[in-house]
């Protein structure tokens, strides 16, 4: 087992499979014991660093409760009981704040600065974010936390030292440069960004940095440079030798052989690969580099042959100039300077000299007793040749060895591949620092400096590096053909020129090979390699922005110069080439092009006259894979299908802006009928309804089912994404005029489903209650009849009929189980865990609710109203006694959905947060909390409930404080709001927050009859409301049972309209659910 507490808490069983330790204190108390582990820590301190100040009664018995309970997770045989205390029984290595003080007393023992360079990124890679993170505001957790934040920060400032040391000063100006500015107090850091810059050769920026230290120091402590800062300073301004980086050389022990080239340029996010191509070249005596043009196959050859300790040397061998395949042998002579030899006048009576006529002949000739590297640098266009030389060559000089570089392999016996991938690229939305410890980041920056002094990599420039390296898909030629851009231009304008890349990268050095001179030369050295076939394939697979399987590419690109026989070799020949990235290794691979390779296969497409053609193709292609889906996404096989859409997204995507750009209104609903469900399920509610509008604006929109469907699914998506004012009364019409027309049982299972409800939404829930679901649950459709006795659970809900409403679910969470959909099951079983939560049974909603998540996680979990079960789950869990669960899962939920959920969804976990908070006595929290929940919703255009139920609880508070008037205040308008949704159970809900006043106001009579009237509109008790069990546990010992009883009973015999009366509020308007 491992345990990591440099982050937040992560254990993993000897497997590496993770263990999930749920519980703020439970993880706490893992933290405190991983601090020493293997020994004895007294009971007493970990009391007094679990509890602090507010140490619990029977302290020991709690302690001894969390260790079992500990045990329970991570291994009875873990955590030992030890006299006076516990122990956790594990190795120190095997905690990662242990293991990481080792490795950097181990890599400061080191003399070589490779070697304390090494030690340290290994020390430093064990940092996953803050330490001690779940203790974190825990008194136990400070002094160590400061402890190992300044043996990380002290580790890094002496990585760095050792990375100058190794010569790697310019790739270190931008992260240096990210930490000064984030520390810019920190005169360690300052003056190894003066030492860096300084080696870069920009002496002026290293005097600038030590002029700003001294500002910030200044204006900020009152205080100068350290003696030894301003020292450094006296020697940049000298500029004395001392400061030239100290790089180790080669010993001196022979004159170096070969005829490699002198580095021009630093070396940058490639020690991996090297590390790999050096083992492969020690076991293998032909290693070929793989990879698209621009990837840094030739850079990665030189180093690693640079590397190589052959008594002979390593030898370049320059294939780009040569034509003709059986040249190369010619062409390795050359490089090697084995020119021909001189003709010898004949001398009688002596024997000539015998010198083979063939290249290839002499060549194996010359090297047969040789030890060297032989590098072939550009075999992509002369395979033939290259392969026959490396095999002659491998067959018959024992001791010599073979790189090649190419974009495709030789394909001969003996042959290791090394595929050279594009850098790693950083997230969209990196800030500086992060960005900065990306390769291809570090790559632009480290040449933008080299052209452009004023550039630095952070702030804005930052950002823009982020774009141009992602835009670029972290090909090296292109970071450096677009950082060389800066001598005209700002990061930011590269950036957003970038969509016409192959005009702007047109400026590389003068001394390149021609085709790595600008961009487009790059791709088209490949174009002009391939045949017919092959440039077809590319330029039609172009369409593709999300790549393509075969059967896809076989449907959409066979045509003129390339049949549908031909396509799977074709695809094959351009993998091989480096020009189709193959993902996934099972039965049905993905093939996909960069950025790149892809725009100048646009580019092709446009001049063939095609795009038109392949554009329609791609799209009708994938509108039968949507509707091929459409009917299984409600049943068992629903996953399979789930995940087949969710691979097509961005072709989905692509096939129907087509179809809206080019006017195509059948084609583009199509499209959004078989689409909407799976729009629904994985949370993408905006690709629907937003296009619809504009769809229905196209000439040529059909009255038919498929256009019905589409404005159902997209009415269903407004409604559910709380936008049921912005829908158009037109598409409710339309839907109910066309589907008029058939009869009920040719309809769509869908629009079967949308005629009923539709008439309910128009029609208001009062009218009638539960009556259009009769026609759903008497469908010969599971899925159809499941969705209607859901609704029939909620209507019998709404309006108190309680012997109806556990039927209802019950019978549609059997339909669902019938028809395999799991997000019918789920959001039924949440319905079934609210009916027990009322009745007191806890632990059985939060089983349900814990089986509801499980089955929408298989579903992908990107449901809408996730976040309101989440809620819904922790308010559970805490009335059955487990506050720490419910406060970790909030907050995970928290943390996991900040970048996607609805503002409504944030403010519902604020609101539970509030709750628990205002629960367990803290009532700043709770209204920090409950206030935020508020904002996130007041100028929202969805339900009032949610903003009653905020009210409701933001009142009790003010009962708790004794603040009457302002609960006074709060209720009548949570009032308000619940009467406005006519949503009986949350109408109950606030009536039982009146109860509370009236009881805290000395009223119990009219708290008494309150509750009775609560309780008669939803039509039983609810015990799942603690504060209500207390309001009338405190009524009823006021006035005595009889009393209690006879107002209770009062209180039972009032309506709706009751309510309305006594607390003079209007009847509310019919619901309004379109836009009219």
């Amino acid at each position: 087992m491992r345990i990591g507490i440099l982050g937040p808490l992560e254990v993993r069983a000897d497997g590496g499979a993770p263990v999930d330790v749920a519980g703020a204190r439970l993880r706490a108390l893992l933290t405190l014991l991983a601090l020493d582990p293997g020994a004895v820590i007294p009971a007493e301190r970990l009391i007094d660093g679990l509890w602090a100040d507010d140490v619990p009664r029977g302290a020991p018995n709690a302690l001894q409760s969390l260790v079992s309970r500990l045990r329970a997770v991570i291994g009875r045989d873990a955590i030992e009981s030890r006299p006076g205390g516990y122990r956790l029984a594990l190795p120190p290595d095997a905690v990662d704040a242990r293991d990481f003080e080792a490795r950097v007393r181990d890599a400061r023992r080191a003399d070589a600065p490779e070697a304390r360079s090494a030690g340290l990124r290994a020390a430093l890679a064990l940092w996953r974010g803050p330490a001690l993170a779940d203790a974190a505001g825990l008194r136990f957790a400070e002094a160590p936390t400061a402890r190992l934040d300044a043996l990380r920060r002290a580790a890094l400032e002496e990585r760095l030292d050792a990375d100058l040391a190794l010569g790697r000063h310019r790739e270190l100006v931008p992260e240096l440069e990210a930490l000064a500015a984030a520390d810019p107090l920190r005169e360690p850091v300052t003056a190894l960004l003066m030492r860096a810059l300084y080696a870069s050769g920009r002496q002026v920026d290293a005097l600038a940095r030590y002029d700003e230290a001294k500002r910030v120091l200044g204006e900020e402590l009152g205080v100068d440079p350290s003696p030894d800062l301003e020292a450094l300073y006296l020697a940049v301004l000298r500029q004395e030798p001392s400061l030239r980086p100290d790089v180790p050389r080669p010993e001196p022990v022979a004159p170096a052989k070969g005829n490699l080239p002198a580095r021009l340029t630093s070396f940058i996010g490639r020690d991996d690969d090297l590390k790999r191509v050096d083992e492969l070249l020690g076991a293998s005596r032909l290693v070929t580099l793989t990879g698209p043009g621009g990837a840094g196959k030739s850079r990665l050859s030189l180093e690693a042959a640079g590397r190589a300790r052959t008594p002979d040397g390593a030898w370049l061998v320059e294939l780009a100039p040569v034509t003709d395949p059986a040249e190369v042998p010619a062409a390795v002579l050359g490089a090697l300077g084995l020119r021909e030899p001189p003709p010898i006048a004949a001398v009688p009576g002596r024997p000539q000299p015998h010198h083979p006529a063939d290249p290839l002949d002499r060549l194996v000739s010359a090297l047969a007793d040789k030890r060297l590297l032989l590098l072939l640098d550009n075999c992509e266009h002369l395979l033939d040749g290259a392969a026959r030389l490396a095999d002659a060559v491998l067959a018959r000089c024992p001791g010599v060895r073979v790189l090649a570089t190419s974009r495709e392999a030789l394909g001969i016996t003996g042959e290791s591949l090394w595929t050279v991938e594009p850098l790693e690229l950083p997230p969209p939305s990196a800030g500086p620092e992060e960005a900065a410890a990306y390769p291809s980041v570090r790559l632009f920056a480290d040449r933008a400096a080299a052209v452009s002094p004023r550039f630095a990599a952070t702030g804005a420039d930052a950002g823009s590096a982020v774009r141009i390296c992602r835009a670029l898909d972290g090909i090296p030629l292109a970071i450096e053909l677009a950082a060389a851009r800066l001598r005209a231009l700002t990061p930011a304008q590269v950036a957003s020129r970038l969509d016409d890349r192959f005009r702007l990268l047109n400026a590389g050095s003068r001394t390149a090979l021609p085709r790595h001179r600008t961009l487009r030369a790059v791709v088209e050295w490949s174009w002009d390699l391939l045949d017919e076939p092959e440039r077809a394939l590319w330029r039609r697979l172009a369409v593709f922005p999300g790549g393509t399987t075969v059967d896809a590419a076989e449907a959409v690109c066979a045509g003129p110069d390339l049949a549908r026989s031909e396509v799977f070799d074709a695809l094959a020949a351009l993998a091989d080439k480096s020009l189709l990235v193959v993902d996934g290794d099972g039965d049905d691979p993905r093939y996909r092009m960069l950025d790149t390779i892809r725009e100048y296969g646009l580019e092709r497409l446009v001049q063939a006259g095609e795009e038109n053609a392949a554009g329609r193709a791609h799209a009708e292609y994938f509108a039968r894979l949507a509707e091929a889906a459409e009917p299984r996404l409600i049943r068992a096989d629903q996953l399979v299908w789930l995940r087949r859409l969710s691979a097509e997204h961005d072709n989905i995507s692509a096939g129907l802006r087509w179809a809206v750009a080019a006017a195509d209104a059948p084609l583009a609903l199509r499209f959004c009928a078989a689409l909407g469900w799976y729009w629904f399920l994985h949370g993408r509610l905006g690709d629907g309804a937003d296009n619809l509008e504009e769809i229905l604006a196209l000439p040529g929109v059909p009255d038919d089912q498929v256009t019905a469907r589409a404005l159902a699914l997209g009415a269903m998506i407004l409604f559910d994404s709380q936008r049921p004012g912005e829908l158009p009364a037109s598409w409710l019409d339309r839907t109910r005029a066309i589907c008029s027309r058939y009869d009920r049982a040719d309809l769509h299972p869908v629009l079967r489903l949308a005629v009923e409800t539709v008439q309910m939404y128009l029609g208001g829930w009062e009218n009638d209650p539960g009556g259009r679901v009769r026609g759903l649950v008497a469908d010969p459709d599971p899925w159809v009849r499941g969705l209607g006795h859901f609704m029939r659970g909620h209507i019998a809900q709404n309006f108190g009929r309680v012997d109806e409403i556990e039927d209802a679910f019950d019978r549609s969470l059997a339909a669902f189980r019938e028809s395999g959909d799991r997000w019918g099951q789920s959001f039924t079983l949440t319905s079934q865990a609210e009916i027990l939560g009322r009745r007191g049974d806890h632990r059985g909603a939060v089983a349900l609710y814990e089986e509801a998540l499980r089955l929408n996680a298989e579903l992908g979990g990107g449901t809408t109203g996730l976040l309101h079960v989440h809620m819904k789950l922790a308010n559970e869990m805490d009335l059955a006694g487990e506050r720490d669960r419910a406060e970790a899962l909030l907050h995970t939920a928290m943390r996991d959905s900040r970048e996607t959920a609805w503002p409504e969804e944030t403010a519902a976990l604020h609101y539970q947060l509030g709750e628990l908070a205002r629960r367990s006595g803290d009532a700043a929290e709770a209204r920090r909390r409950l206030s935020r929940a508020d904002r996130l919703t007041a100028d929202l255009p969805g339900p009032p409930q949610f903003r009653a139920l905020v009210l409701c609880t933001s009142a009790r508070l003010d009962i708790e404080t004794g603040a009457m008037d302002d609960a006074a205040a709060r209720l009548d308008e949570a009032l308000r709001c619940a009467v406005r949704s006519q949503d009986y159970p949350v109408v109950s809900h606030v009536l039982a927050g009146h109860a509370e006043r009236a009881r805290a106001l000395g009223d119990p009579e009219r708290a008494a009859e309150l509750l009775g009237t609560a309780d008669a509109l939803r039509g039983t008790r609810d015990l799942s409301l603690p504060d209500v069990l207390a309001t009338e546990s405190a009524a009823r010992k006021t006035l005595g049972d009889p009393a209690y009883r006879a107002a209770y009973t009062r209180g039972t015999t009032k309506t709706f309209n009751d309510v309305l009366e006594t607390f003079n509020l209007t009847p509310p308007e019919p619901p309004t659910t379109v836009a009219r």
